[in-house]
């Protein structure tokens, strides 16, 4: 096979422009006519519907229903939390008039359609939902309350990039009411355990889980868990989120419910999310200077079939082989489901089809020529491997042989890719620096951008005392100054700590410091 590059771009010479070009290569999404929105075309669809999917299955074995709320909340909704208000104010869309007119020629609000309240876009749901829970919940029998819903919300992001950070993005958000804390307690770490363990199993990407710190909570939490993934430029994104509300919301939205005894008892609530940006942490978690790479788990075509034509009586029988193998193939099951082969009898050059789909991440690419046929053969490339040196690999397998070891050889790739991950995010956390010197020496100074690109630097693990108030604010300040941000305290503790390298006070837990997305 050729050794051309699918990509005009590497990894090393432009991170972001190589990201850029594997969304568009991939034809994965484009930039909308709306500014800071995208159109999330089929194949990243496709991608989206099997994460949604397995998510979904795992959701609902705690007893989880799905349902929908509205798009737009009443700003009185709002107003009640003012911590809520204040996290997410600079990013609230807001909708004020009900009908447009036309005058002078343009379309323009009608001044007498103003609504009487204004109305938020959906920027996430924990008031709208507070609001129905307390209508829900009487009794104690009415708990716990455990709902889902899948939809879009809208935060007005001023600088955009594609999946990772967009005006409107895709996601669910899980909403529970329990009886006391320690109930909304334990389910706060179910769900995060679900996430943990969806991204290494279902995304092939390892992470690491832990606590966010005070500053870095989610608006009106009292604590908000995560899951942090190492990109392949040493960058965190932050891939799922699980928060313990304590009673916040519900003491502004009075849900309520008549314990045993027959007092009325505020509940515990808790949230938890997971959104579209997972697609970018797989474009960079597993991508390649050739393209996409995708777990078979949520490849929408897990096999490709390239019939090698030549414009010769041997075509149909090609055809035909090239049908009969995906038959047998889509007779077999991986991941719990139908494998997913596909013959691509388009009308295009066999070497273009061929590249188009391992630009797109299809984890096995098979191309079948006469010789094939006449051999009762498969010749197939993993994408996973796609290359030794800079040459592409193939092989070369009797058909039946090839057919007995298809499931195999993706659950052989899913693994592949989680190793390499797991590797990767291993060998860059690093620890040992007991001065904030030393963390600045590491890291350097952040490049002006939004996203701080100045070369590959890893986490770094370093003491924390868990500041707060004044003296928080001046810790965050000096970690802004270098664009970097306190990621999370890992569940996973060391048994001794020694100073905070940010007060010099005695540490209370080892946190997590990198740039990230």
């Amino acid at each position: 096979m050729s050794a051309r590059r699918a990509l005009n771009v590497t990894r090393e010479e432009n991170f972001p422009a190589w990201y850029q070009a594997v969304v568009k290569e991939a034809d994965l999404a484009e930039v909308s006519p709306v500014r800071g929105c995208m159109i999330i075309k089929p194949w990243g669809y496709g991608i989206w519907e099997l994460i949604q999917a397995e998510l979904d299955r795992g959701i609902k074995s705690h007893g989880v229903d799905n349902c929908y709320f509205p798009l737009f909340i009443p700003l009185s909704f709002i107003a009640r939390e003012a911590q809520h208000v204040e996290g997410f104010a600079k990013e609230m869309a807001v909708v004020t008039h009900h009908r447009l007119k036309t005058e002078d020629g343009r379309l323009v609000p009608d001044p007498d359609a103003e609504l009487a309240e204004p109305l938020i876009v959906r920027p996430t749901s924990e008031t709208v939902i507070g609001d129905a829970f307390q209508r829900w919940i009487h009794s104690y029998r009415d708990l716990p309350l455990l709902i889902n819903q899948w939809a879009n919300v809208v935060r007005w992001e001023m600088r955009t990039r594609l999946f990772l950070r967009t005006a409107e993005f895709l996601w669910q958000e899980g909403h529970s009411a329990h009886a006391d804390e320690a109930d909304a307690r334990a389910a706060t770490m179910r769900w995060i355990e679900l996430y943990r363990s969806f991204s290494e199993t279902t995304l092939a990407i390892p992470v690491i889980a832990g606590e966010k710190p005070e500053h870095e909570r989610f608006p009106g939490a009292e604590n908000t868990y995560t899951i942090e993934a190492m990109m392949q430029d040493g960058k965190a994104l932050q891939s799922g989120t699980s928060h313990y509300l304590g009673t916040n919301f519900a003491s502004e939205q009075n849900i309520r419910y008549q314990s045993e005894s027959g007092a009325m008892t505020l509940c515990h609530t808790t949230s938890y999310g997971m959104s579209t940006r997972v697609i970018g942490g797989v474009i960079m978690t597993h991508g390649d200077d050739d393209g996409l790479r995708l777990p078979p788990a949520i490849a929408p075509k897990q096999i490709v079939i390239v019939p090698i034509l030549r414009g010769t009586d041997a075509d149909p029988a090609i055809r035909d082989y090239c049908d009969a193998l995906a038959a047998r193939l889509n007779g077999a099951s991986a991941f719990g489901k139908p494998v997913r082969a596909h013959v691509d009898h388009a009308n295009v050059p066999s070497a273009e089809k061929r590249w188009n789909w391992i630009r797109r991440g299809v984890p096995l690419v098979l191309e079948i020529g006469q010789r094939d046929v006449a051999g009762e053969n498969v010749t197939f490339t993993r994408r996973d491997a796609l290359r030794t040196g800079d040459k592409v690999a193939s092989h070369t397998q009797p058909r039946e042989d090839f057919l007995a070891r298809a499931v195999d050889l993706l659950g052989e790739i899913q693994g592949a890719l989680h190793a390499q991950a797991k590797e990767r995010l291993d060998a860059n956390i690093r620890g040992g620096v007991t001065r904030f010197e030393d963390l600045a020496e590491h890291f350097g100074a952040g490049s002006d951008d939004d996203e701080g690109d100045t070369g590959f630097k890893g986490w770094l693990k370093v003491a924390w005392c868990k500041p707060t108030g004044a003296e928080l604010e001046a810790v965050n300040d000096r970690l802004k100054a270098l664009k970097l941000t306190a990621r999370c305290a890992p569940f996973a503790q060391p048994d001794s700590l020694g100073a905070c390298i940010f007060t010099g006070k005695p540490a209370v837990e080892e946190i997590i410091v990198a740039r990230a997305y």
